[in-house]
């Protein structure tokens, strides 16, 4: 038996999830509701949206916040890139990436097609973070020119909408195959420095190409089912060891932040050595961020002109945290760009790569910080930042979280509806959750793509 059947048997046999792995699925959809709000009119967010009918066509799925149904896999593009545009959607360290934003809005987009109940959805969620964290840990991560989710999540989204839809084994491990296959290369992502773009880690992309694979195989279509046979690029005991025995969306971690996750322990650090040792941001002279090899091929640009490229600069999010409070990143907004204040602090901050946190990367994500100040240096150093499963964030941190973000954007109506509506779905109905996902984010102003379906 090879290795894609093995893990397509294990999905089409399970049955149910531990009671904690149902509450972490829960958790990490009512934190991909806080991401989605705050992505939904993002440049890159509103560009989707509006472009997703003209490529999939109309359906039975919602396109979340607005009054638009597209195809399933239309509606699953559109809610993974809002979902992950600003960089505030949950991730895995031993995939170094980003699971939660694909495998919620495959998972919803399914449901929504196929009527399905809170409990199949939930360990359809469960099934789709195992697949594809398996698939992402199972590679030589330090071989990687790049760590990009757009090449494993897919086929995660493919297990648990297979399993969802109740396809036989075979047609599981023929939806893992093309998916697999036919995921984004994401060839530049290697080489450009123009990391201020919306493409970033191809999640939607491979999110709907993923779903797609579902349909082809049902269809009959066929995919190398030997693809995780190379040892060369799979440890092969990653992929199939103790299936079943604990669940890998256990292991997930939340960001109070909407920047790139190797920013947070540098900010983390730096807030809690000015609280501290009383520094005040006027007296710091100069700032070393000593941290993992990794966060130094970000962009790290010093003045950002868009948000893609702000979430990826360390130096920018660290001067944005330190004069504006951590607010400002809690979304990241355009307003923050042109910042003189920010702009100049970044640049009296500086990277360096320490060979004893480097060795810590890909398991941990820490960084020191050295201030300088007319009085001296003071170092403090972050191993564990907030929302790791070491340190994580309590259901109370995700509410402040969903509270904060939300609250200029949305309206009031639509806030208290999403916060029932979860309420509901740890109850077991997820009627409320659907219906609050295909309403209208502000009423008096229709989204875009209600416009656009109607042109379809």
């Amino acid at each position: 038996m090879g290795i894609a059947r093995e893990l397509a048997d294990f999905t089409h046999e399970t049955k149910a999830v531990p009671e904690a792995t149902r509450i972490i699925a829960i958790s990490a959809v009512f934190d991909l509701m806080t991401a989605a709000v705050v992505g939904f009119n993002s440049p890159g967010g509103r560009a989707a949206r509006t472009a997703a009918p003209a490529i999939w066509g109309a359906g039975p799925a919602a396109s979340w916040f607005s009054t638009g149904r597209l195809t399933v896999p239309g509606a699953a593009f559109a809610n993974s890139a809002i979902a992950s545009m600003l960089d505030l959607d949950d991730g895995h360290r031993a995939a170094a990436g980003h699971p939660g934003a694909s495998i919620i809005p495959a998972v919803f987009a399914t449901a929504d097609a196929y009527n399905v109940n809170a409990d199949r959805v939930i360990v359809a969620i469960a099934l789709g973070y195992e697949i594809a964290v398996r698939i992402a840990s199972a590679r030589d991560i330090n071989s990687l020119d790049t760590l990009v989710t757009g090449p494993w999540c897919g086929q995660g989204a493919a297990a648990a909408a297979g399993w969802l839809r109740g396809l036989s084994p075979g047609e599981i491990e023929q939806a893992i195959a093309i998916a697999g296959s036919s995921a984004p290369n994401l060839a530049a992502v290697a080489y450009s420095r123009v990391m201020g773009n919306h493409v970033k880690e191809g999640i939607p992309w491979a999110t709907a190409t993923g779903l797609a694979a579902v349909d082809l195989a049902v269809a009959g279509f066929t995919g190398p089912v030997d693809l995780f046979e190379n040892e060369r690029l799979y440890h092969p005991s990653k992929l199939t060891d103790a299936l079943g025995h604990s669940w890998l969306i256990d292991g997930i971690y939340f960001k109070p932040y909407s920047c790139c996750r190797w920013a947070h322990a540098a900010i983390e650090a730096l807030l809690e050595l000015q609280a501290k040792e009383d520094i005040a941001t006027a007296a710091i002279e100069a700032i070393e961020v000593h941290t993992f090899g990794r966060a130094l091929r970000l962009n790290n640009d010093l003045a950002p002109d868009n948000l893609e490229a702000a979430q990826y600069s360390v130096p920018f999010c660290l001067a944005l945290a330190t004069l504006r409070g951590t607010e400002a990143l809690l979304p990241l907004e355009e307003s923050s760009l042109n910042d003189p204040e920010v702009l100049a602090l970044a640049k009296r901050i500086k990277l360096v790569v320490d060979p004893e946190l480097d060795e810590m990367f890909p398991n941990a994500v820490p960084a020191r910080v050295v201030v300088t100040t007319p009085r001296g240096h003071s170092t403090h150093t972050v191993l564990t930042p907030k929302g790791e499963p070491a340190n994580p964030m309590t259901w109370a941190n995700l509410e402040s979280k969903f509270d904060t973000a939300v609250r200029p954007l949305i309206d009031p109506s639509l806030k208290s509806a999403l916060l029932a509506s979860i309420s509901a779905l740890r109850g077991g109905n997820i009627l409320p959750l659907r219906t609050a996902l295909a309403s209208p984010m502000n009423p008096n102003r229709e989204p875009l793509l209600r416009v656009a379906n109607q042109e379809t």
